[in-house]
C-alpha cells in the first residue's frame, strides 16, 4: 500500500473508532445517575452519620460537566472492543505470526489485569474517603466539588489498574531478551520496597489494611511475573540445546 492508502485507511479505522466511542457516550450518558449515586455512596454515609458532608456543584454547568465527564470515560470502556479492534486491524498486517502471537497474549493478559486493578481501586476508594474526612477540624463543613471528587475517584482507579499491568511489561521485557527471570526475582527486594511505597501514596497513610492489601497484591503480580519469566527462560535454553548441530564422531 501507499502512503496514501495507509492514511485513507488509517482515517476510516480512526472514524469507526470515534463512532464507536460516540454511541457508547450516549450510552453511558443515559446511566450517569446511577454511577452518580455509587461513587458518591461514602458521602452519603459520612451525611447520615455526621451531617457535615455533601457533594458541591459550584456553577451553573458543573453538573452537566460532571455527567459529560462520567460519559466520556465510560463510553471510552464501552467502546474499548471496537476501537482496540480498529488498532490491532492497522498494524497487525505489519507484523510477524510470532509478534502477532505475543501481542494478543499480552492484551488478553493485560486488560483483564487493568480492569481488576480498577475495582480494586473502587474497592479502595470509600475506605479513603471516610479516613480523610477524620481529619475535618471540629465546626468545619465538608462540600466535595463534584469535578475534584470525581477526578480523585477516576485517577486513583486509573493509576491502581495501571499497576496491576506493569507486571505484564516485565513478561514483555524478558520475551524480548531485555531481562531474565532471575534478574526480575533477585529485585525482589525492590519491589517490595517500591510496592509498599506505591500502596502508601496510593492510600492514606493511617488507612494500613487499605495499604497492605494492595501492596500485597502487586508483590504477589511481580512474583508471578517473574516465575512466568523463569519458564519462558527454560523453555528457549532447551530450545537452543535442542537446535545445537550434533558434535562430529570420533
Amino acid at each position: 500500500m501507499s502512503l496514501g492508502q495507509h492514511l485513507r485507511e488509517l482515517r476510516n479505522r480512526f472514524f469507526i473508532a470515534a463512532i464507536a466511542l460516540i454511541v457508547g457516550m450516549v450510552i453511558a450518558f443515559i446511566i450517569t445517575d446511577p454511577i452518580i449515586h455509587w461513587i458518591t455512596e461514602p458521602i452519603r454515609i459520612i451525611a447520615e452519620e455526621r451531617g457535615d458532608a455533601a457533594l458541591n456543584f459550584g456553577t451553573v454547568t458543573s453538573a452537566f460537566d460532571l455527567r459529560m465527564r462520567i460519559a466520556f470515560s465510560i463510553g471510552l470502556f464501552l467502546s474499548a472492543p471496537i476501537w482496540l479492534w480498529q488498532i490491532w486491524a492497522f498494524i497487525m498486517p505489519g507484523l510477524t505470526r510470532k509478534e502477532v502471537k505475543y501481542t494478543v497474549g499480552f492484551v488478553a493478559t493485560a486488560v483483564p489485569l487493568f480492569f481488576i486493578g480498577c475495582y480494586v481501586g473502587l474497592l479502595i476508594v470509600p475506605h479513603v474517603i471516610e479516613l480523610m474526612y477524620g481529619f475535618t477540624p471540629d465546626g468545619a463543613v465538608n462540600f466535595y466539588a463534584a469535578a475534584e471528587y470525581y477526578d480523585f475517584v477516576f485517577k486513583l482507579m486509573i493509576v491502581i489498574g495501571v499497576s496491576f499491568v506493569l507486571p505484564v511489561f516485565l513478561v514483555a521485557l524478558n520475551m524480548a531478551g531485555i531481562i531474565s527471570g532471575r534478574g526480575i526475582l533477585k529485585g525482589w527486594r525492590v519491589a517490595v520496597i517500591v510496592a509498599t511505597a506505591f500502596a502508601a501514596l496510593a492510600t492514606p497513610a493511617a488507612d494500613v489494611v487499605s495499604m497492605l492489601m494492595l501492596a500485597g497484591i502487586l508483590i504477589v503480580l511481580f512474583i508471578a511475573a517473574a516465575g512466568v519469566s523463569m519458564l519462558f527462560d527454560r523453555r528457549k535454553a532447551k530450545r537452543s540445546v535442542d537446535l545445537l548441530p550434533p558434535e562430529p564422531l570420533p
